[in-house]
């Protein structure tokens, strides 16, 4: 890969004169991001937007793209509009026209026209670069692996401890380090809750065009559930939800072994899904064990002084909705916004008990604002999941009726409006 479109080389590689940080080393920061992935760098991106300086600790040695691609709503684009990056992006994902639901077992179809709706699915390799380079230089600092957070009683600052032995001090902490989040932890957050399903992710290069039209199709066969989104002429994501097995642990590890164990549960699919799974690029396959964190996790503890989650470290949802990636784009526009309205530009003036105030009200404004929005996503997603599921009649019955009560339009979801920066 080349230089950047601002003349840096890409994050693939540390920067030369990007700090290195070793055990001798300590410093200070007034804000600090943890966790590099989608989230972190759309909340750094989304702080510069507000002319608010951010430090983003990623514990890889690059820029993580583990999951191949992302779909996104018309509620994410409207989030990567107000970041600057949404024209850029939608040059490289075209906009797909249905979900198409297949039921293999009895033969049941229906196709459902998005609309108004806008969905696309990206590349997650494209939407983190494209973040990346549009933050300033040494935003982002790689090989930076957090294992403890204390935080000063007399000061409320956070001191972080890498594992290589240095020491951050940081005023403001955000953690967006994921379901296995240490910032989440040290909120007390109940830990995100593991589901039956592992998903299988991977894209398919067709170097003449794919055969496929331009929906999302979902095709469903026992506990097994295949899904297919274009990201354009020649680039097809797949997925795959399937119970999760012991063997799992150690499949995970080997592209080859997730491929064979990928093609056995298609087995007895179209071929048109065999093959699609027997092309893949072997760079993209991967696999994981699903986690959610229940609607009444949220309820509490979402912040505490001048620290605070956002992403999966906040609301680990299980993909149904495909909700979980723009949700996290959400976050870092009211997150910057909450931030901007309490502090302005006097971050880093003024007292630190000022500052802790100021924060503090911001973080409240954030997490309330973000809490409903959430809670409707996790338990839509439930019920949503619980009619595909349950083989009671009853049950499915009563579901359904749940969810046109609650919900009414079933993809009201991605009609939501997080606001301008």
């Amino acid at each position: 890969m080349g230089k950047l479109s601002d003349g840096r080389q890409p994050l693939e590689r540390r920067e030369e004169g990007m700090a290195i940080m070793t055990s001798s080393t300590s410093r200070e920061e007034a804000i600090v991001i943890v966790g590099g992935g989608i989230c972190g760098l759309a909340t750094a991106l989304a702080l510069h937007r507000k002319n608010i300086h951010s430090l983003v600790l990623e514990r890889s040695d690059s820029l993580r793209a583990t999951g191949a691609a992302i779909a996104i709503y018309t509620n994410g684009w409207r989030a990567l509009d107000q970041l600057g990056i949404g024209d850029f992006l939608r040059q490289k994902a075209i906009r797909l026209q249905a979900t198409h639901e297949i039921f293999l077992d009895d033969g049941v179809e229906q196709r459902i026209s998005k609309g108004k709706e806008e969905l696309r699915c990206v590349k997650r390799s494209d939407l983190i670069e494209t973040l990346a380079e549009n933050l300033p230089p040494g935003t982002v600092h790689f090989g930076c692996r957090l294992v403890r957070v204390e935080t000063n009683r007399k000061t409320f600052n956070h001191v972080l401890h890498l594992y290589d032995g240095s020491i951050i001090i940081a005023k403001v902490l955000i953690g967006c380090d994921g379901v296995n989040s240490i910032i989440a932890e040290s909120l007390q957050l109940r830990e995100p809750r593991l589901f039956s399903t592992s998903r299988t992710r991977g894209y398919t290069y067709y170097a003449h065009g794919h055969p496929f039209s331009n929906d999302f199709v979902r095709t469903r066969k026992n506990n097994t559930v295949v899904g297919r989104l274009p990201i354009d002429n020649r680039l097809v994501y797949w997925f795959i939800g399937r119970p999760w097995l012991p063997k799992d642990l150690e499949v995970r590890r080997d592209p080859e072994l997730l491929k064979e164990a990928t093609l056995k549960a298609v087995e007895t699919f179209p071929i048109e899904t065999i093959e699609l799974v027997k092309d893949t690029d072997m760079t993209s396959i991967s696999l994981t064990r699903l986690r959610y964190r229940a609607p009444w996790d949220l309820l509490r503890g979402l912040h505490k002084g001048t620290m605070t989650v956002a992403g999966d470290a906040m609301h680990a949802m299980i993909p149904f909705l495909g909700q979980g990636g723009s949700a996290g784009l959400e976050d870092a526009i009211v997150l910057a916004r909450c931030m901007a309205q309490e502090l302005g530009a006097g971050l880093g003036c003024g007292r630190d008990g000022q500052l802790q105030k100021q924060v503090e009200a911001a973080f409240g404004r954030y997490v309330k604002e973000r809490r409903l929005r959430l809670l409707r996503l996790l338990v839509q997603t439930y019920l949503e999941e619980s009619v595909v599921k349950t083989k009671s009649a009853f049950k499915k019955f009563a579901f359904v009726c749940l969810l046109k009560a609650l919900f009414g339009d079933p993809l009201g979801h991605a009609q939501y409006d997080c606001g301008i920066l």
